[in-house]
């Protein structure tokens, strides 16, 4: 029976290099522009494991205006366009992030929506919520040219054409900063999805991520 189930389960696998700069606009206003793109390496069933062949998939951009509510609390807002075969995507986002220091950690609990349209797939409506540790490997705090552990657990709730759908993400990150404005993440980012309504998809992704402060 089990050997039967994960013979139905699918895959994909490949990279996600990035860039996120993140720009102070005023005392408590800030915008976040990112890049992200999905290189697809290899895609199939576990039990029948395909050739690695990399290959462009899609690329995001997004521009998100974030304001400062209270000490450790901000609400944000914006737009993301996805390019990809048979067209572009549209998706707007709306979130809430609240952000706890602690001795030697900080965690941030993230909660957002977001809205999703094109001309080739039926309108998607997600909700999400993410919590996310970082841990410096030396001392209390992130210092100049240190090395730090970036840990994030998503869940997110779909819903399409009246079809619910639920997809987990973990995704574990050693990042390096070169100083406040400067770092670099990379990781594993892997995501369970479909396992509500059929066979499960698993998909394995490198995350490459150079993070710039303006």
């Amino acid at each position: 029976m089990s050997t039967s189930l994960w013979a139905q389960s699918s895959y994909k696998a490949g990279l996600l290099p990035g860039l996120n700069i993140n720009q102070k606009i005023a005392e408590y206003w800030r915008l976040n522009y990112k890049q992200e793109s999905r290189l697809l390496g290899a895609e199939g069933r576990f039990s029948e494991p395909s050739p690695w062949a990399m290959q462009h998939s899609l690329t995001d951009l997004s521009v998100i205006a974030s304001r400062k509510v209270g000490l450790n609390n901000s609400l944000a807002g914006g737009y993301l366009l996805r390019l990809e075969k048979g067209g572009p995507t549209h998706r707007l986002i709306q979130q809430y992030t609240l952000v706890s220091s602690y001795d030697g950690f900080r965690l941030a609990h993230r909660f957002s929506t977001d809205q999703t349209f094109s001309q080739i797939e039926a309108a998607e409506f997600r909700l999400r919520y993410r919590i996310s540790l970082d841990l410096p490997l030396s001392g209390q705090t992130v210092d100049d040219r240190e090395f730090y552990l970036k840990i994030n657990h998503e869940y997110l709730n779909a819903l399409s054409e009246g079809k619910y759908g639920l997809e987990i993400r973990l995704v574990p990150s050693l990042g390096y900063a070169f100083n406040d404005n400067n770092k670099i993440e990379f990781g594993i980012d892997y995501r369970f999805a479909d396992f509500l309504s059929g066979p499960s998809e698993s998909s394995f992704w490198l995350p490459l991520t150079w993070y710039i402060g303006i």
